[in-house]
C-alpha cells in the first residue's frame, strides 16, 4: 500500500520533510523571526503594517499579562474574534505559556458558547467588543471563566485604510467594566522573560471542538508538534518559497484557516496579508495591491470573482498558487481553467483532505500532476487505508470504504471523552467515518460521510448539536436533523420537529426557522423545517435520521 500511495510523489519534492528552524513550537518561530528578520514584515492588516518584531514584542507583553493573570501550562483560553492582528498575539501569547488555544466561532449564540466553554473548562476569553455581551449573558453558567479580554478591531487600522472596510472594523471603541481591554494589557505589561519548556509532541497546544463519528461536540486535544508537522508538510508539498505574500481570508477559528493564516507566517517568516472576511472586490484590490502571490481559498471565492463583470481588465497576475477547498462547488478542470486565464497563469488546485482530529492537510496535490476530483495523494510520514466497512479488510485500488489515518499530527484524543476516543483513535489510527478510494496512481478520492455530521458552508454541523439547542425551545417535544443538497453552502440544515400536543397549530414552520437564527450560528440554524405528528425510531427510542432523508418518506 505504501508504495501505490507514494507512485505519484513529485519528482522535486523531497520524500523527507526538514523543518526551517528544526522541531520548536511555532511560538518559537516567531521568536526566531524577530532576531532574524526584525524589520521584515509579517502582517498587513488593511494597510496596518506589523513587522516581526512587533509581532513577537506584543506575543511577549500578552504573555506577561496571562501570567500576572494567573494563566499557567496547560489552562485553556479561549479566542471568540474575527479574523484581526489580535487574534494571532492571542493565539501565540497563549502558547508561549504552554496554554492551550481554544478556537471559537463568532458566530456561536449564547447557549453554543455555554457548552463549549463547559466542556473544555476555559479559564479566560480573548473576544471581539460586538460579542462581549453574548459572553457576559452566560458567565453565571460557566464558571470556570475567570477573566475576560475585549479588543476593538479598528484599534489595528491605520489612519487611512487601502481596502475597503467591513462592518465590524468600523464600531467605536467600546470599554467594559468587567473585561481587561487588549490594547491597553498591551500597553501596561512588560515582555515576558520566562521560558516555559515544552513537549513537542505529548503538550496539548490546540483544542478544537468536532463530532468524532458522533455525537455533539467535542474538544480534540492537538499536541504543539501537530502544527508544526502539518505547517512544514504543506510549505514542503506546495513547494512555497521564502518570498511568498500570503492572503489569508478563511476564518483563523478554523483548523484550515489557522493554517494559512496563523500557523504559515510563522512558519515561513513571509508576509501575510489578513482580511476579516471574503469581499470579492476588497479580495481583488488586496491581490493588486499587495502583489499576492498565494491565496488558500473556498471555490464559491473564487466563483464570486469570476462572476463580476470587467474581471478580466484587473490585474491578478503576481498570483502562482491558489489552494482551494470544494465546499458546494467542485474545483473542476474547467473552473481552474478559467481561474488561469483571468490571473494569466495561476495554478489552482483542490487544497487537500484533513479533518480536524489530525490538524488536517492530511494530503496534497502534485503540481505537475493534478488529478481533478481528487484530494491528492497522502502527504509526509503519512499512512492512509481504505477499509471495506462490510469486511475489515484493506480496500483494493477504486474499492470504496472507510478512510483511515496515522501520521505524526494525529491527536491525543477528546477531553474526558474516553469512549469517543476509543472509537475513533485505535492503536495511532484515527477511523474518520469518511467514505474513499484510492485509486491506481494513489491518489485519494472522498465520496461521502459514514457519519452523519452535516457540512454547511466548510463548517461541520453536528445533528446532535442541533438538536440539543432546537429543544430549549419550550413548544418543542422532539426534533431531529439532517443535511439536504445546497448549491451554495453544499449542505444546509432541515429539522424535523415534533410540537408539544398543546402548541400543534399554534407555532408555524417559518417562525421556528426565525427562532433558530437567533439561538444559533447562521451555517447551523435550520434553512427548512417541517413539522411530523412523531419521528421514526427504532424500538429502543433511537432516531433513526436515515428514514428522513429517504426521498419518498411517508410520515409516521
Amino acid at each position: 500500500m505504501k508504495e501505490l500511495l507514494q507512485k505519484s510523489w513529485p519528482k522535486e519534492v523531497s520524500k523527507t520533510l526538514t523543518y526551517r528552524l528544526g522541531q520548536r513550537p511555532l511560538h518559537e518561530y516567531v521568536k526566531q523571526n524577530a532576531i532574524d528578520k526584525p524589520d521584515q514584515l509579517a502582517y498587513s492588516f488593511y494597510g496596518k503594517d506589523l513587522v516581526w518584531k512587533e509581532v513577537d514584542e506584543s506575543v511577549d507583553k500578552f504573555a506577561q499579562f496571562l501570567a500576572c493573570q494567573g494563566v499557567e501550562k496547560g489552562d485553556c483560553i479561549a479566542l471568540f474574534m474575527q479574523n484581526c492582528p489580535q487574534y494571532i498575539i492571542a493565539h501565540y501569547g497563549i502558547q508561549r505559556l504552554g496554554g492551550i488555544v481554544v478556537p471559537l466561532n463568532p458566530m456561536y449564540k449564547e447557549s453554543e458558547l455555554e457548552y463549549l466553554i463547559n466542556e473544555a473548562n476555559v479559564k479566560a476569553i480573548v473576544a471581539g467588543q460586538e460579542l462581549y455581551r453574548r459572553i457576559e449573558n452566560v458567565r453565571t453558567k460557566t464558571p470556570s471563566i475567570d477573566f475576560v479580554v475585549t479588543t476593538n478591531y479598528a484599534d489595528y487600522l491605520p489612519e487611512e485604510p487601502t481596502l475597503s472596510l467591513p462592518q465590524d472594523l468600523t464600531l467605536e471603541k467600546e470599554l467594559f467594566n468587567d473585561s481587561y481591554d487588549f490594547n491597553r494589557i498591551l500597553s501596561e505589561n512588560e515582555p515576558f522573560s520566562n521560558h516555559v519548556e515544552i513537549d513537542l509532541w505529548n503538550d496539548i497546544g490546540l483544542m478544537v471542538f468536532t463530532s468524532g463519528t458522533t455525537g455533539r461536540p467535542k474538544a480534540a486535544m492537538l499536541p504543539y508538534g501537530s502544527g508544526l508537522f502539518k505547517t512544514a508538510a504543506s510549505i514542503q508539498g506546495n513547494q512555497y518559497d521564502s518570498s511568498e505574500r500570503f492572503l489569508s481570508i478563511a476564518p483563523l477559528c478554523h483548523i484550515a484557516g489557522m493554517v494559512m493564516g496563523v500557523n504559515i507566517p510563522a512558519y515561513t517568516g513571509c508576509q501575510c496579508n489578513l482580511l476579516t472576511r471574503f469581499d470579492p472586490m476588497t479580495t481583488i484590490d488586496a491581490i493588486e495591491q499587495y502583489k499576492i502571490t498565494a491565496w488558500y481559498s473556498i471555490v464559491p471565492m473564487n466563483v464570486a470573482i469570476l462572476n463580476i463583470p470587467g474581471i478580466e481588465q484587473r490585474d491578478l497576475t503576481s498570483l502562482k498558487k491558489n489552494l482551494a477547498t470544494s465546499f458546494g462547488v467542485p474545483v473542476t478542470e474547467q473552473l481552474a481553467n478559467k481561474w488561469k486565464q483571468v490571473t494569466k497563469g495561476c495554478i489552482m488546485h483542490e487544497a487537500s483532505y484533513g479533518l480536524s482530529e489530525t490538524h488536517t492537510c492530511d494530503t496534497f496535490m502534485p503540481e505537475d500532476q493534478i488529478k481533478w476530483g481528487s484530494c491528492g495523494i497522502p502527504t509526509f510520514e503519512t499512512d492512509l487505508k481504505i477499509i471495506n466497512t462490510e469486511t475489515g479488510e484493506i480496500a483494493v485500488p477504486g474499492e470504496k470504504g472507510e478512510i483511515v489515518i496515522k501520521n505524526p499530527a494525529v491527536f491525543k484524543g477528546y477531553l474526558n471523552r474516553p469512549d469517543a476516543t476509543a472509537e475513533t483513535l485505535r492503536d495511532g489510527w484515527v477511523h474518520t467515518g469518511d467514505i474513499g478510494s484510492v485509486d491506481e496512481d494513489g491518489y485519494l478520492f472522498f465520496h461521502g460521510r459514514i457519519k452523519e455530521m452535516i457540512k454547511s458552508s466548510g463548517y461541520s454541523v453536528f445533528p446532535e448539536d442541533v438538536e440539543a439547542l432546537l429543544n430549549e425551545h419550550p413548544v418543542i417535544l422532539q426534533s431531529a436533523v439532517i443535511g439536504v443538497p445546497d448549491e451554495k453552502r453544499g449542505e444546509s440544515v432541515k429539522a424535523f420537529i415534533v410540537l408539544k400536543p398543546d402548541y400543534v397549530g399554534r407555532i408555524s414552520e417559518e417562525e421556528m426557522v426565525i427562532w433558530a437564527k437567533e439561538k444559533m450560528a447562521v451555517y447551523k440554524s435550520p434553512k427548512y423545517v417541517e413539522f411530523l405528528q412523531q419521528l421514526p425510531a427504532t424500538s429502543s427510542g433511537k432516531v433513526l435520521r436515515r428514514l428522513l432523508k429517504e426521498p419518498e418518506r411517508k410520515e409516521v
